[in-house]
């Protein structure tokens, strides 16, 4: 990665290579003057070193002044809104979302004037967008997936802002003094604070905090997978992430979490995989009259369903589809692990008409695929249509998505979250653990006593 002259970053080892097909990442970075914001994105960028990434600034997009504006620059408030050309920042912006190049203008703070060699700007994986005021504009808000707040102690932006100003832009102690308690101060006070609250994280102490900047870029590394993987498979679906989501993944995989806590915040999780399992059945339209005598046009569910868990860790979320589900059959099929790549039906009681019927299929682990294509293997040859068979689990790697879907692509999968990969005992990594014995108090020995009443 390259930085530009006028502040931007740019990946040169592919500069003519084609267009990303999928939709970019977009990081919005905000914070007063000073504050570490470009040494936040320095550290996400040095974190994403196998990743396409480009650095916008918004500083590039200041309005060059006019000769009258020249005469009076030190009136002229460079921290207002109205200091950028935002329509210029927006035009970029999206044709950087849309897999276009731009050219993005460079901008002189020793003449403020935009100065005619642009930068070019190829797009990419991941699009951050830096300046004091990206969090202001809803429209621009509007193009980002995650929204930074850069948050530094007052005299520490002063501080710098002094250093840099009178080191890198050619000005005097006493103009900078006085920009700031007449132009900056203010404005932070107005404008950039305020928007704050837009924020999805808040980064005490800047480019200190490690641990925030650890956990930004863990979540940008999920979001790239999975959105990879919904690209080659149109039948993944993932369940919209939030921060709420996100909280309740970081404590079922925590190893000191307690089975309690476990427990519930899996329940929680469950739930709404099973709801989002249930959106994609097929309806009728359906017309009603509400209690005020009005005509209300909806749909019909698809009432022909039924459950299928995987023994044991798919018993789990069975509790979760008779919630949704008042009454549903469930059936249940025992798979046992010979070794990496074989498996063996141990056990298998299905409703006597499944084949008639939409089947969840439950498992909330989707580690190698192998337990996988067994259990949807024995469901097609009760003649069940593939196409009627949805898998719902919490977290899936990449490599059972592959084996999944080569195999029965007509599958649909939904998950809470993809992981990044299996290890050598293909266990999902980071993964959460054994799910069963977590989930139900168990440990190895007692799984192991369980499996034997079970299949005799």
């Amino acid at each position: 990665m390259e930085k530009l002259s006028n502040g931007s970053i740019t990946d040169n080892i592919f500069p003519s290579a084609p267009a990303p097909l999928k939709q970019p990442f977009v990081i919005g970075v905000a914070g007063g003057t000073a504050s570490g914001k470009t040494t936040v994105c320095d550290m996400i960028m040095s974190q994403l070193h196998d990743q396409r990434v480009v650095l916008v600034n918004q500083d590039s997009f200041y309005h060059s002044l006019s000769e009258e504006k020249l005469k009076k620059v030190h009136e002229y408030n460079f921290d207002h809104p109205d200091a950028f050309n935002t329509e210029v920042l927006l035009s970029c912006m999206e044709k950087l979302r849309s897999g276009q190049p731009v050219s993005i203008p460079s901008y002189d703070f020793k003449t403020h004037q935009s100065i005619e060699s642009a930068s070019p700007v190829n797009p990419a994986d991941v699009i951050i967008l830096e300046g004091i005021l990206v969090l202001n504009d809803p429209q621009v808000r509007d193009l980002m997936n995650m929204k930074i707040f850069v948050d530094t102690d007052a005299d520490v932006r002063l501080s710098r802002r002094i250093q840099r100003d009178t080191v890198q832009r050619g000005r005097n102690i006493q103009n900078v003094l006085e920009q700031y308690t007449k132009f900056v101060k203010p404005s932070f006070d107005e404008f950039i604070q305020p928007s704050m609250k837009y924020a999805d994280i808040i980064i005490p102490r800047g480019g200190d905090n490690d641990v925030a900047i650890d956990l930004i870029v863990q979540h940008i590394r999920t979001k790239l997978c999975q959105h990879n993987l919904c690209k080659i498979y149109s039948n993944i679906f993932i369940i919209s992430s939030t921060f709420q989501i996100k909280g309740m993944h970081t404590l079922i995989r925590d190893i000191n979490t307690t089975k309690h806590d476990f427990v519930f915040y899996a329940d929680r999780l469950i739930r709404l995989v099973v709801e989002h399992g249930l959106g994609h059945l097929p309806f009728t339209e359906k017309q009603i009259t509400t209690p005020t005598g009005s005509v209300y046009t909806g749909v019909d569910f698809c009432k022909r369903l039924c459950g299928v868990s995987v023994i044991r860790s798919g018993e789990s979320m069975e509790n979760a589809l008779r919630a949704c589900c008042n009454g549903i059959k469930i059936g249940k099929i025992l798979i046992h692990r010979e070794n990496n790549d074989g498996r063996q039906l141990i056990y298998e009681k299905l409703p006597k008409d499944i084949a008639s019927r939409h089947v969840f299929l439950l498992d909330p682990v989707l580690a190698s695929g192998n337990s996988a294509v067994k259990a949807i293997s024995l469901l097609i040859s009760k003649g069940v249509p593939e196409s009627h068979i949805i898998f719902l689990n919490l977290i899936a790697a990449p490599q059972g998505i592959h084996a999944l879907c080569k195999k029965h692509p007509m599958v649909k999968i939904v998950t809470s979250e993809i992981d990044a990969s299996l290890n050598e005992d293909s266990r999902v990594i980071p993964g959460l653990g054994e799910f069963a014995d977590r989930y139900f108090g168990t440990d190895n020995s007692k799984k192991y006593q369980a499996g034997l009443q079970i299949s005799k």
